[in-house]
């Protein structure tokens, strides 16, 4: 996926991101407690955990929601949660992955199936899609933090596949046996990252035209606006002149 693409379209979607903050928060919580369940409470000891709270701290929650959320694992607190993922099909034959965190299977598949269903869309069978993506490792950092020399120099003595820099920013891709391994190298040497976690990267990308946009973002937002949706991972690009159109 061309990289300034990739964070041209998330640019566009964060507009609507923000309004969610108080969501997006629960949502983090959720996945840090569960972390924090899966093994140690300590971040350092607890690859998952550490991810999940790199990932909140990036979002700007506040210190005493991540400490809350370690807490309730602690006292064997909340609901027990699984990890699930849905597959599905957008509007212009855009292949979606969808991840999420439930505590009831039936009543979260209902909500995925009936998101995409309104919004031109259809959910696949388990393994429809994901052959057209590659599941990696992905630390991204914001572009102060280097420049695209110094970081893709950083990423390869690091032991990761590539770096993709951006005006936006810094994504550097590895697999996912050297997530930890490079993530800890980029740390100790440009501070902290603004992610560091495994995601779906698509192999290829579909091109959206408006007519299928509108639809594709609707269906993304609706899927993000779940409380049980953690991550969602699609294989479209919109080019310059169909966002110009979207936001004329």
């Amino acid at each position: 996926m061309a990289g300034h693409s990739q964070f041209k379209n998330i640019m566009y979607r964060k507009g609507a991101q923000d309004a969610k903050r108080s969501k997006m928060f629960s949502k983090l919580a959720r996945e840090i407690t569960v972390a924090a369940k899966s093994g140690l409470p300590d971040p350092a000891m607890n690859p998952r955990l550490r991810t999940a709270v790199l990932a909140a701290r990036a979002q700007n929650m506040p210190k005493d929601n991540i400490e809350r959320a370690i807490q309730k694992a602690q006292a064997g607190e909340g609901d027990n949660y699984e990890t699930v993922r849905y597959e599905g099909f957008g509007p212009g034959g855009v292949s979606i992955i969808v991840e999420a965190l439930t505590d009831n299977r039936n009543r979260t598949a209902a909500e995925v199936r009936t998101a995409f269903q309104k919004n031109g869309g259809t959910l696949g069978e388990s393994g429809s899609v994901s052959y057209l993506f590659n599941l990696v490792g992905s630390v991204t950092y914001p572009a102060a933090a280097a420049d695209a020399e110094a970081m893709l120099e950083a990423a390869i003595e690091a032991g990761a596949d590539d770096s993709i820099s951006v005006p936006e920013g810094h994504e550097v891709v590895c697999t996912v046996e050297a997530l930890a391994e490079v993530r800890d190298a980029l740390e100790a040497r440009f501070g902290p990252a603004e992610s560091g976690r495994l995601v779906w990267k698509p192999q290829t990308t579909v091109a959206v035209e408006t007519d299928n946009a509108d639809g594709l973002f609707r269906l993304l937002d609706m899927l993000d606006d779940n409380d049980d949706v953690q991550q969602v991972y699609a294989n479209y690009e919109v080019t310059d002149e169909v966002l110009q159109k979207m936001t004329a």
